[in-house]
């Protein structure tokens, strides 16, 4: 590998499927979030 900085010389070593990520990290933080949301109205009915 003489010449580092052309990308034709640096194989894929971990294939990824960028839209499936996007889904997954969109959806977890969805997922999180609404929880989050949720426990915060539970504690407001709670204090008051």
């Amino acid at each position: 590998m003489e010449n580092v900085r052309d990308p034709r010389e640096h194989v894929n070593e971990e294939p990824r499927d960028d839209l499936m990520d996007v889904v997954f990290g969109f959806g977890g933080m969805l997922g999180f979030m609404t929880i989050a949301f949720a426990v915060a109205v539970i504690v407001k009915f709670i204090i008051s």
